[in-house]
This record gives structure tokens, C-alpha cells and sequence, in this order.
């Protein structure tokens, strides 16, 4: 079992800037893809970035040159950094992992994001 805990979620006027944290915990040391997905009210889960390694990176367009998605492998965490925050960036957005050996999904709790004046 992994464990995923996310923080960083909160308001924030367009523009701003925002971080989300996402630690691993448990059977955690074979980690393999790890990324954040998000739903916005009224539509399906989206991915946002994914991660495998820093040179492997994967942003959807919507996101991309605004969003930045890295990983510190001595604390099993992924990080989103998020600038240039505009209303259509609301949503809940969830941290996902890979495990490495069994190819399960884990998926974290959910934090939330809203842009908003």
C-alpha cells in the first residue's frame, strides 16, 4: 500500500501563484510515475503533469509554460508549482503514483484550487 498526502491547495486571485506537495508514504521506495490530475465541477478528471524523471516530463497544453511538476526522490514527493493561476485552473486537483513493481495506482485525497477575484 502507498499512501499519498497533498497539501497546498487554497485561494488565490488570477495571476498568483500557487504549490502542491504530494508525499508518498508506506510502499513507497519503487515508485515510478508520479503526477497531478485535476476535475473541475461539471467535467471529467484531467491530467495536468506527469513525471518519471527530470527529463521526462509530460504537461497538458492548457498548463504548459505556466506549470511546472518536479520530484525529490529522498522524500517520495512531487511537487506542482503553479503561476499565472487563472479561473479555469479551478478545480480539485489529486496526486498520482505508479508503483513501479506492481503497476497499481495510487491515487491522494484531493486538494483544492480556486482562482478567483
Amino acid at each position: 500500500q502507498v499512501q499519498l498526502v497533498e497539501s497546498g491547495g487554497g485561494l488565490v486571485q488570477p495571476g498568483g501563484s500557487l504549490r502542491l506537495s504530494c508525499a508518498a508514504s508506506g510502499n513507497a521506495f519503487s515508485i515510478n510515475a508520479m503526477g497531478w490530475y485535476r476535475q473541475a465541477p461539471g467535467k471529467e478528471r484531467e491530467l495536468v503533469a506527469t513525471i518519471v524523471n527530470a527529463d521526462s516530463t509530460n504537461y497538458a497544453n492548457s498548463v504548459k509554460g505556466r506549470f511546472t511538476i518536479s520530484r525529490e526522490y529522498a522524500k517520495n514527493t512531487v511537487y506542482l508549482q503553479m503561476n499565472s493561476l487563472k479561473p479555469e485552473d479551478t478545480a480539485v486537483y489529486y496526486c498520482k503514483v505508479i508503483h513501479a513493481i506492481s503497476g497499481q495506482a495510487y491515487w491522494g485525497q484531493g486538494t483544492q484550487v480556486t482562482v478567483s477575484s
